[in-house]
């Protein structure tokens, strides 16, 4: 909440916040170097906190539309700017990563929110998904470069917009929450991954789970009331877009992986509205280990060894999307 009141008392809150987020984009870009994209989202986000580019409103009209482009690039309109800016055609090369690479594994629930409850033993989802994270975090921390940090370490609940917020005071690179599933019938079963959906058409199943997971509806925990959203809307969708398809990409890998130890409930990565997945600059997942309603699954997310592969299988998924050659096991 701390965090929180301090945003809401700055007098220009947008502006610290579109500063945090280019940084963030930053980190995104040098991760996906790899594969040769070009993003200027960064850059655009950057120069619009640093005040040398305008966002033009939408309820504006574009000025000087009539005049010919043949100023300096310099000199030309923000709004110019903001749709035009073309990448370079040469490309500087990249230096190997120097910088840590930051994951914030996030165990769901905790304290008095135990999550999921298992059927016949009573296994509690917020006690099997700590395992599995400390086992994580201490195999990923072993590998050079590479610093893994938990949003909780014990039996406490953390609100979900602090666990987003965690992820971003400590610049992560990557956010991955782990949860155990259940459903109403004792079939279901396998393994699941979820990405962020803001928009369009989800299944009810997940608008249902997101509703049951989901406390609040912060975007990126921030709140921006009383400023100017129209913008800040604007610039936020833009950086979410970035966000999703990182996470997509990150998302698939994890996923192959998960496949290797365990049946997969559904094949795909899916997509569903849950609010510690909204940082808009930190590539994030949701990860469903297996299904605690069913017996067969529960007994296996019991023990140690199961525990073990599962942290294995989101870990060198993170690596290698991250294009780590070391593999956890």
């Amino acid at each position: 909440m701390a965090i929180i009141q301090k945003e809401e008392s700055e007098p220009d809150a947008i502006k610290s916040l579109l500063a945090q987020v280019a940084e963030g984009q930053k980190r995104m870009e040098e991760n996906r170097a790899d594969s040769g994209e070009v993003d200027q989202l960064g850059q655009i986000l950057a120069g619009i906190a640093d005040g040398s580019l305008a966002p033009m409103r939408p309820d504006e009209e574009p000025k000087g539309s009539s005049k010919p482009a043949q100023k300096k690039p310099a000199q030309k309109k923000p709004e110019t700017q903001l749709a035009q800016t073309k990448p370079s055609k040469t490309k500087p090369a990249r230096s190997p990563r120097v910088r840590t690479l930051v994951i914030m594994i996030d165990p769901g629930h905790g304290g008095e929110d135990p999550g999921a409850i298992g059927r016949r033993h009573r296994t509690r989802e917020k006690d099997v998904v700590l395992a599995v994270a400390r086992i994580l975090r201490q195999e990923l921390n072993e590998i050079e470069g590479v610093k893994a940090l938990l949003t909780r370490d014990g039996d406490y609940f953390v609100p979900l917009q602090r666990r987003v917020q965690k992820a971003r005071a400590a610049k992560a690179d990557f956010f991955v929450s782990i949860h155990a599933d259940a459903w109403v019938k004792p079939t279901a079963r396998g393994s699941s991954l979820y990405v962020l959906n803001t928009r369009g058409q989800v299944s009810t199943a997940n608008r249902w789970l997101a509703r049951k997971q989901n406390d609040a509806d912060l975007i990126g925990g921030v709140n921006l009331s009383n400023k100017d959203k129209q913008i800040a809307r604007i610039l936020m969708d833009m950086s979410m877009t970035s966000q999703v398809s990182d996470s997509m990409v990150y998302g698939a890998r994890i996923l192959n992986e998960l496949s290797r130890i365990n049946q997969l409930h559904r094949g795909k990565v899916e997509q569903a509205n849950f609010a510690v997945l909204k940082a808009p600059d930190i590539p994030s997942v949701l990860v469903e280990t297996a299904f605690l309603s069913h017996p067969e699954e529960e007994k296996k997310l019991r023990t140690r060894a199961f525990q073990r592969k599962l942290a294995y299988a989101i870990g060198n998924g993170i690596l290698k999307g991250f294009g780590h050659k070391s593999r956890l096991g």
